[in-house]
């Protein structure tokens, strides 16, 4: 009743087990592996795709897309497969600081490869240091994550690298009772077996009681952003520019 009451507001000191440094390495692994088939359900992977990545795509020319914290990289897998089904042409970057993600992700591509996709350890500053530049800005259920200068330096960063023209899209959980009920009903069938032996279920409840409401987040977004509602319980940052570099509202 107590977790109930505190979905009213943000609860940023809920951590999630797979953060922690010293958590269970096997646990981990199938926690990474099980995202595939959780993010097809709770991540809005088809209509990212079908209203961010499909109409900036092209049979002639490549489309950069930038993956943000992609854990597993199951979500620009799907996406570079999807692009490839439909023949055009995607190339996707996935980066994560967290070492135990990225071994995550090469050892998936090495099992199954999917070409266009880069791996790297590299952070969002680094890639913008470096001049580098995307069409597509995207993450998944990264800002929870966050902390408030975090939060405020993801937001600049993802504006340097966008900034010749491209989208940013930031995609969260919407926290709410809704949501938070929805998830632990949903989950709870196989709890003792198919997401049995992963922090899936802990963890994904625990990251909406992280979560923002879309009020929270317009409350704090800079100047050219928002915050567009998206199913199931997803929120969406969207900043947009021009060829020139200026912000779209």
């Amino acid at each position: 009743m107590g977790v109930w009451r505190s979905l009213g507001s943000r609860d940023a000191s809920v951590r999630e087990l797979m953060d922690d440094p010293a958590c269970d390495a096997a646990t981990l692994a199938r926690t990474y592996d099980q995202f595939r088939l959780v993010n097809g359900v709770v991540s809005g992977a088809g209509s990212v795709y079908r209203r961010w990545i499909r109409p900036r795509l092209s049979p002639v020319w490549t489309t950069r897309l930038l993956d943000v914290g992609t854990g597993g990289a199951d979500l620009p897998r799907r996406w570079l497969r999807r692009a490839a089904a439909e023949g055009l042409r995607l190339e996707v970057t996935a980066i994560d600081p967290d070492p135990r993600a990225l071994a995550a992700a090469l050892a998936a591509n090495q099992r199954d490869p999917v070409p266009g996709l880069e791996l790297s350890a590299a952070t969002t500053a680094e890639l913008a240091a470096a001049d580098r530049h995307f069409d597509l800005v995207l993450s998944n259920h990264v800002l929870h994550h966050l902390d408030g200068l975090e939060f405020g330096a993801l937001l600049a960063d993802s504006e340097r690298l966008a900034e010749l023209g491209g989208t940013v899209v930031h995609g969260d959980i919407e926290r709410s009772r809704l949501a938070y009920a929805a998830f632990a009903a949903g989950t709870w069938p196989f709890a003792a077996n198919l997401l049995s032996g992963s922090f899936i279920r802990a963890d994904g409840l625990a990251s909406i009681r992280r979560s923002h409401t879309a009020a929270e987040l317009e409350a704090v977004l800079p100047s050219g952003w928002r915050v567009r509602r998206a199913t199931p319980s997803r929120l969406e940052v969207i900043w947009q520019a021009d060829a020139a570099g200026r912000a779209r509202g």
